[in-house]
């Protein structure tokens, strides 16, 4: 049931609570261009719509009983690449942003939106441009600019921690009592983690990414 391009942008409503799903429908129904045809309350439903329906766009609630909505955009994005998602939801969590984001979906709005701020949104996501809702756009940025840090082994974190101590590779061995070899890998795990080349470099990447404490006096050794 596709439109073509000079028909009404088709959209399936996604949503578990019922009044949801009343308002948003009527609001679209109020625009020429737009035509709902269909419903769903889970995500696992949301995708069988699809299925069968094949809108231009699906309004999709994020945390459903029944099936989430991360997981049924991610399913509908690999199954029908032409229909776009636009997320409408109360969250605005880093996680639900960036998963919903990575499973697919075109756009990201909260529920608190204007009515022509969402209607602009739905025609734009039926054009295939991402929308983000300002606060989302500003903690992807920030996400972006301050990757999550690596998250290294209970082991490369202690071999990380006696190179921040100024310890060499002999030295760190025998506090932890493991082989040479074993202390060098450990390191490269670590720096290929941290996305560095050496010894110093991993340090100062661990202190600024907080896996480390900055040291009173670093007394690093390359080696």
């Amino acid at each position: 049931m596709t439109a073509g391009p000079d028909g009404p942008v088709t959209i399936v409503v996604v949503d578990d609570h019922p009044v949801v799903r009343l308002g948003l429908t009527g609001l679209l129904a109020t625009e020429p261009d737009f035509q709902v045809v269909g419903e769903a309350s889970s995500g696992t439903q949301a995708v069988d719509r699809v299925r069968v329906l094949r809108p231009d766009v699906v309004l999709m609630d994020l945390r459903m009983p029944g099936g989430d909505g991360v997981t049924a955009t991610e399913r509908i994005t690999a199954e029908f690449p032409g229909v776009r998602v636009l997320v409408l939801t109360t969250y605005d969590t880093d996680g639900d942003i960036v998963r919903a984001v990575a499973a697919g979906a075109t756009g990201y709005l909260l529920k608190d939106a204007a009515h022509h701020v969402l209607l602009a949104a739905v025609r734009a996501a039926a054009a295939g441009e991402t929308v983000l809702a300002p606060p989302v756009a500003a903690r992807l940025v920030t996400r972006m600019r301050n990757p999550p840090a690596p998250a290294l082994t209970p082991r490369e974190h202690q071999v990380l921690t006696l190179v921040a101590r100024g310890m060499s590779n002999p030295q760190i061995g025998r506090e932890l009592l493991i082989g040479e070899a074993t202390v060098k890998t450990h390191l490269l795990h670590a720096f290929e983690k941290l996305h560095v080349n050496d010894r110093t470099a991993a340090v100062t990447a661990a202190i600024a990414r907080g896996i480390l404490p900055p040291p009173q006096e670093p007394t690093i050794q390359d080696e």
